[in-house]
């Protein structure tokens, strides 16, 4: 039994050793790939892909899966859950689909850098056509309870249903429609316009190098880089790579957006390296994941007490778009809520609502009730009914993700599960950590830190992210802690009691 758990665990390994490949080629391709590349390029992925598929679904998996059992010690029975699950999902999903969809999305994230250049949908419709027939398939192939958006959500939330996810957004669109709506008519309203003056790009990388190295970035196991849409890759905990975009007139973007991806890699660094390619050196889920992320962006990065301590600072790095402007104007600033175009740089409060749209629109998609061509107008329909603004081009609408160029469809619900995770761990950090604030304000980030690591990464996917939740808060998520923390943050910000 012994001797094939561990006979097991090595062809685990192994697949993971390619899934760390095909990360690097990821990477490569956005960061710095010559433009000549990208044909063979989809040809290296698609060979990957389908080597890693291969090796996922061999027999011998299933013969080594038999005969190790399950159970035993939580690791190894984490480690047998999780390889059981993910090779029974991939034995349903044949080799050619798998080398299909990976050569369409490598040229389809060319395709798309070049029609968002030009803003252009368009130019990116075919390949949308074409990635979404593969991924029906593929959601055919592996089978669903009510609707093949079911199939694809599975894989970045493991257990998590549509019809569940449609009622949590029911539920926070209920609740967060008349708080934009207040706030936007409440007395006090902060001077958005204090970023978007002149803020060069050497010191909004100065300032983004200088957060995440205090977040607990280890510079030794990972690199920054600029892509056209930011990201966090991991090819181990000993190789994390983040990018990000800059923009001379506007702070948040860079700034913001470097801390978001610190916080992932904060969570990919803390993975247990003895467990490296395993189960139990993997990431739970993406909500986990993002719940990580926007901690560190939002409830630690546009905290009252994080600017406390850095402002005098930011002051000395931008001394003309900053002086004269007190910390309780930037603090303000920086907590504006407003609609806005841009997913990335949606403020905490109307973010979700950008989830709900991109959400609403994949649905639409994948069951046919949506039209490829009619894509461009669906999306600035639903921005202006759930957000309240209408972009005036594909650039900033429709084409402004990089994830259908990826394939990538059921990834989007990820991201409000982690504001709301974010929230709810949060709040337990506070309990176990009462000066949370005060460590924050005197620049000890490193508490939070090792509640994080001792709570969340160590474990991997020893829990399911249900499970996770409970086991680090005593609850199931649920929305009232994020609500609670918008309400008790936006609130004296815009003079409402």
């Amino acid at each position: 039994m012994s001797d094939a758990y561990d006979q097991l665990i090595e062809r685990v390994r192994e697949i993971g050793r390619m899934e760390a490949i095909e990360a690097l080629l990821d990477w490569d391709q956005e960061t710095c790939m010559p433009p000549r590349g990208v044909d063979a390029r989809a040809e290296t992925t698609a060979m990957v892909a389908a080597m890693k598929h291969e090796r996922r679904t061999s027999p011998e998996i299933g013969e080594l899966l038999d005969q190790a059992g399950d159970g035993g010690e939580p690791e190894r029975a984490a480690n047998l859950r999780e390889t059981r699950r993910l090779h029974e999902r991939a034995v349903k999903v044949p080799t050619e689909l798998v080398r299909d969809i990976a050569h369409t999305s490598a040229l389809a994230k060319d395709a798309w850098v070049k029609a968002r250049a030009d803003a252009d949908f368009s130019a990116f419709a075919p390949h949308l056509s074409r990635l979404l027939d593969l991924k029906r398939q593929q959601a055919e192939c592996i089978g669903y309870e009510t609707e093949l958006y079911d199939a694809l959500l599975d894989e970045f939330e493991p257990g998590a249903r549509t019809a569940e996810i449609a009622a949590v957004f029911a539920a926070l669109r209920e609740r967060l429609t008349p708080l934009v709506r207040e706030l936007a008519e409440a007395p006090t309203q902060p001077d958005f316009s204090i970023l978007q003056r002149d803020y060069p790009q050497a010191g909004q990388e100065q300032m983004a190098r200088r957060f995440s190295i205090e977040m607990g970035f280890d510079s030794e196991a990972g690199r920054l880089d600029v892509s056209v849409h930011p990201f966090c890759t991991s090819m181990s905990p000993g190789d994390v790579r983040i990018t990000t975009r800059y923009d001379e007139h506007y702070l948040p973007a860079a700034v913001f957006g470097v801390m978001h991806e610190s916080g992932h890699a904060l969570y990919e660094q803390g993975l247990q390296h003895e467990h490296r390619f395993t189960p139990m050196g993997t990431s739970i889920s993406l909500g986990i994941h993002e719940s990580q992320s926007r901690m560190w962006e939002n409830l630690v990065g546009r905290s009252r007490p994080f600017w406390e301590r850095h402002y005098a600072w930011a002051q000395e790095v931008f001394p003309e778009a900053l002086s004269g402007v007190d910390l309780d104007a930037f603090h303000a600033a920086i907590n504006t809520v407003k609609p806005s175009l841009i997913r990335v740089e949606a403020d905490e409060v109307t973010y979700n609502l950008h989830i709900v749209v991109r959400f609403e629109l994949e649905r639409d998609l994948l069951n046919r009730r949506l039209e490829v061509a009619d894509v461009p107008a669906a999306w600035n329909r639903k921005m202006a009914e759930l957000v309240g603004a209408t972009p005036s081009n594909d650039r900033e609408g429709c084409l402004q993700d990089i994830h259908w160029s990826m394939g990538v469809f059921g990834y989007f619900p990820t991201y409000a599960l982690g504001n709301l995770y974010a929230a709810q761990f949060f709040a337990a950090a506070r309990r176990a950590i009462p000066d949370l604030d005060d460590r924050i304000r005197a620049g000890d980030l490193g508490t939070l830190l090792e509640w994080l690591r001792a709570n969340i990464h160590r474990h991997g996917m020893r829990y399911r992210p249900d499970e996770l939740c409970r086991q680090v808060t005593g609850q199931p998520l649920a929305i009232e802690p994020f609500m609670d923390y918008v309400n008790a943050k936006f609130r004296p910000i815009y003079g409402l009691a």
